[in-house]
């Protein structure tokens, strides 16, 4: 009280909340709730005209330093990136017809202040001037590296073309963008527009218990069977296709969920004419800049170094797995004719993997249907946290989460997350205590989910500098896996398994990045080099030792048996040429697109599919519809003529793992010195740098090869 006046703690803060900048403040617990279609509107709208202002600041430096021109210029869109990375990343988990609205509305003017950026004269001429001089050369390493990446960004985005082909490279860069955005709401309508339900058991039959129960339980949700008279729904999302595909004994049902899934990308929701034109813009936008091919523009910086050079890889991995690949295809048709009794001179589609199946289990006494018991999820993770906190000096909790209905508060104690299955944890330094990263999970599927697994950095952190304390990281991992059902919780395969520890890779390289300059920290590498963190992470899964720290029974709480593990690792490498020339089949699919784009453009996309991987492939009874109109990856996933990574990058990981199987799985020298020379790195240097600083000297490219057994 002052003067007589009244002041109202209510009034007050209802005003803060009212003025709350959601989208972009800078926040270890994002308030999702806020995050409205319209407040991104107008807050998206406000960050872009701060951040234009101050790169005007830029423009008029006089006196440069690297304080007022190439940081001020990192710190200039700080909150567009974090409120751009939320709005987008809801779309991805929560999409609605009012997010999809807003982003198409506000993607063109993000873009264009992007390239506006890139393109603008006097600003590069600013900090080309200040690169000339004499101070930088008394700057640390990491702030050199950074003047030059960015001077190199700039000039591969046509910073030094003329005003016309300038303006020609701003228009595609906002027309792809566009594009990819609708190529991919187009894959995820029509994944959503696709089901099947039936109350036939016999058509379920052979199918696991926990598929079953899914099934049974997505079917009731949608209003279809009861206890008494079950059905069974089915869907295109994997953890509902796999099981179909892998285990049930009606050919009619598996051939139906075949069916299924080449309608992805087609009819009213057909991507075909998107992938020629996002390819013709990708080419015409290369070869505006000063490539040759979007290949060559894409691998300018990475380790590959060239379209070509990423082709020439993949090309001599195809003609060492290929025998091995067509040697196990040959068996898989043999061992069908032989169960059915009749000559198959092909196999159906639909039945490779039932086939496939029944084949390793008659192999190995196996069914990976026998692990499910062992790895519920909520082990999984404590199991998976145990280990990478001895190897790294670290300590990961977990938080209360709450996710609030229209107008309900928090409660206190609790973190809001955007919906009920989202879980909120924090990365603490063991030795400080100080917190380094903070990270949602979000793992099972929904029809406003997009398809896949993913790991995204919302907000990027910063080690101490200046006397400031340190920013921790804000991230999150994604994934579509098996749900809960039955009142237990979800029971994962060993796939699920696989892939939690590998996007819990790619949030380690984010969470333990200790670069003080933020676009050269954490995920912000190569892009042939951001997977080796995440897929040395698979290996710690097959490890004995390992299995018995994430596995404990649902019911009687005992670790996986020595003798499941042992038919388990016998049976690792069973269709693993299949499984690599799967993967390598994508990555020249991605590559040929990308590096010969003219000769496929306006071409049936089935066409030029079948032409492509002619080589890659065994006949089968039928075609379905190419994966290229699904293929969200490269023509909405940011691994556009990067899809090489995944192998470039486990070829790394195979080595480097190496060194962790000669001194131990849970040494811990060796995992502060994994931390030390890779995941706290970033881009700080090099990626070959950065190899030969863990395993003192360059990789040995037949590790892979040697590891699958294929050598």
């Amino acid at each position: 009280m002052h003067g007589g006046q009244f002041s109202d703690p209510g009034a007050k803060m209802a005003s803060v909340m009212q003025s709350r900048e959601a989208y972009l403040e800078e926040t270890q617990e994002i308030a999702w709730s806020e995050l409205t279609a319209e407040k991104a509107r107008e807050q998206i709208r406000k960050a872009i005209r701060r951040a234009e202002r101050k790169v005007e600041e830029i423009c008029h430096v006089q006196s440069a330093t690297y304080e007022n021109t190439y940081d001020a210029l990192e710190q200039s869109d700080a909150e567009l990136n974090r409120g751009w990375l939320r709005l987008t990343h809801l779309q991805s988990v929560m999409d609605s017809p009012e997010l999809r609205k807003v982003i198409a509305e506000l993607t063109p003017e993000v873009v264009a202040y992007g390239m506006k950026v890139l393109l603008n004269e006097p600003l590069y001429l600013v900090l080309k001037k200040a690169a000339d001089q004499p101070w930088i050369k008394q700057l640390p390493a990491v702030q050199q590296r950074f003047i030059s990446e960015t001077l190199t960004t700039f000039r591969e985005n046509g910073a030094e073309l003329n005003a016309e082909d300038k303006s020609k490279v701003s228009e595609l860069t906002a027309e792809l963008a566009r594009l990819c955005r609708e190529f991919g709401e187009r894959v995820l309508d029509s994944t959503n527009a696709w089901e099947y339900v039936t109350s036939n058991p016999e058509e379920v039959a052979g199918l696991p218990e926990s598929a079953l129960k899914a099934a049974q339980q997505d079917a009731r949700a949608k209003g279809h069977g009861s206890e008494q008279a079950p059905a069974w729904r089915f869907t295109l999302q994997f953890p509902s296709v796999q099981p179909v595909l892998a285990y049930a004994e009606h050919e009619g049902l598996r051939r139906r969920i075949w069916e299924g899934l080449q309608t992805r990308g087609t009819g009213k929701f057909d991507t075909e004419q998107l992938i020629h034109d996002i390819l013709n813009l990708r080419e015409q936008k290369a070869k505006l800049l000063g490539f040759a091919t979007f290949s060559d523009y894409a691998t300018s910086r990475r380790m590959a170094d060239s379209g070509d050079k990423a082709l020439d890889f993949i090309d001599r991995l195809h003609d060492e797995v290929k025998p091995a690949y067509q040697e196990e295809m040959e068996a898989l048709r043999r061992y069908a004719e032989q169960k059915t009794g009749q000559s198959l001179p092909a196999l159906n589609p639909w039945d490779v993997s039932y086939w496939k199946e029944k084949r390793r289990r008659e192999l190995y006494d196996f069914d990976a249907e026998q692990l499910r018991p062992y790895f519920p999820m909520p082990h999984v993770l404590r199991g998976m946290f145990s280990i990478y906190e001895g190897l790294y000096g670290i300590r990961i909790s977990e938080r209360p989460t709450y996710c609030p209905k229209a107008g309900e508060s928090v409660p206190a104690g609790k973190v809001e997350v955007w919906h009920s299955d989202a879980l909120y944890f924090e990365i603490r330094d063991a030795q400080s205590e100080e917190l380094l990263c903070v990270f949602y999970a979000d793992w099972h599927p929904r029809e406003s989910k997009r398809a896949g697994a993913w790991m995204e950095c919302l907000s990027c952190g910063c080690p101490p500098t200046n006397g400031k304390a340190r920013v921790p990281h804000v991230a999150l991992m994604c994934g579509n896996l098996s749900r809960p059902v039955g009142g237990k919780p979800a029971l994962l395969n060993h796939d699920e398994v696989e892939t939690i520890f590998h996007e819990f890779g790619h949030l380690l390289h984010q969470a333990l990045s200790d670069v003080p300059v933020r676009a050269l920290a954490g995920c912000n590498v190569a892009w042939d080099f951001v997977e080796l963190p995440s897929q040395i992470n698979g290996n710690w899964t097959w490890e004995p030792e390992a299995l018995k720290r994430i596995s404990s029974h649902v019911e009687t709480g005992a670790a996986l048996p020595p003798d499941l593990i042992r038919k388990m690792l016998d049976a690792r490498n069973y269709g693993a040429a299949s499984a690599f020339m799967r993967q390598l089949s994508f990555a020249k699919l991605d590559l040929e697109l990308h590096t010969h784009t003219g000769r496929y453009l306006n071409r049936s996309i089935e066409e030029v599919d079948r032409e492509i991987l002619s080589d890659y492939r065994v006949p089968l009874s039928c075609e379905g519809s190419t994966m290229l109109r699904a293929f969200t990856h490269i023509f909405d996933g940011g691994y556009e003529a990067g899809y090489y990574s995944y192998k470039w990058a486990e070829m790394l990981e195979a080595d480097a793992f190496s060194r962790f199987a000669k001194e131990g799985i849970f040494n811990a020298e060796t995992g502060r010195d994994f931390r030390h020379c890779i995941l706290s790195q970033g881009n700080s240097r090099s990626a070959a740098e950065l190899f030969r600083d863990f395993m003192h000297r360059d990789p040995d490219p037949e590790a892979l090869l040697r590891r699958c057994g294929i050598q």
